[in-house]
Parts: C-alpha cells; structure tokens; sequence
C-alpha cells in the first residue's frame, strides 16, 4: 500500500509539473558544501510553510519562492497546498504574527542565490542544474 502510496505521489508530481510548466522537472536545490544530501517530504513542507527555520542538521535554513507557475507546481506537487489553501495559509501566519512567507525570487536568479548561501533552499527546473548547486533527493512520506 506505501508503494502504491509513493507512486501515485511521483507520477501526479510528474504529470502536474510537465502539464503546467511546459514539460519542466522541478528537484529541490540547496548549496553543494550542506552537509545533507536528502529531506523527507514532512521536513521540505516544515521548512517551506514557515513551521521551522532550520535543516535537519540544525544549521538555519533560508528557503525562496520561485516566481511564476513553478511555484504552485512545487506546493501542490511536493508540499499538496493548492495556490488558495496555501494564501489562506500564510495569511492566518502573518496576521498571526508565526511566520512570513519565504521570500520570492525570479526563475533566472534562482541558481545564483542558491549557490550563494549555505542557508538557502530552493527549486528549479532540473535542466537548470549545474555544479553550482546540488539536487537534494526527497523522500515521499506516508
């Protein structure tokens, strides 16, 4: 049942992110000197929704937006927060005074800004990746 579970999850990331940002693979990227190599989906969801402000390691964890369709394929595929659920989200945060959402950058800057900071996570199309940045392998949690 676990398997089926994963599967699912992986084919309906695959189909989401290919449907709505013209055949793009999203991963997941930090800088290549952190000292992991890999994130569960519960902590990449902790990390991103403003719930903890360090990596697993506990060194502080600095995560970006990217602008444009990327970022609701990354939210419904990887973290499942629909745009709406997730603006009803970080409304209730900042009018709470928990949390802010993490800051947005563009596609292009994506890659330098990541490189650039041991604290920094983010995403990209996969075609994007080089040796500046290191593809950080999640795993699908029940």
């Amino acid at each position: 049942m676990k398997k089926h579970r994963i599967l699912i999850l992986l084919i309906s990331f695959f189909l989401v992110t290919h449907v709505t940002t013209a055949s793009a693979e999203l991963v997941v990227i930090a800088n290549p000197h952190v000292s992991f190599n890999s994130l569960t989906q519960g902590q990449l969801r902790r990390i991103f929704l403003g719930q903890t402000s360090k990596f697993p390691n506990g060194e502080v964890a600095e995560p970006f937006d990217v602008g444009g369709d990327y970022r609701n394929v990354f939210y419904e595929g990887m973290l499942e927060k629909s745009a709406s659920q997730l603006n009803s989200y970080w409304a209730n945060m900042i009018f709470s005074g928990k949390a802010s959402p993490p800051r947005q950058i563009r596609p292009e800057n994506v890659r330098q800004t990541v490189a650039g900071s041991l604290r920094a996570i983010s995403y990209i199309d996969r075609t994007q990746v080089n040796a500046s940045v290191k593809i950080i392998s999640i795993t699908i949690e029940n």
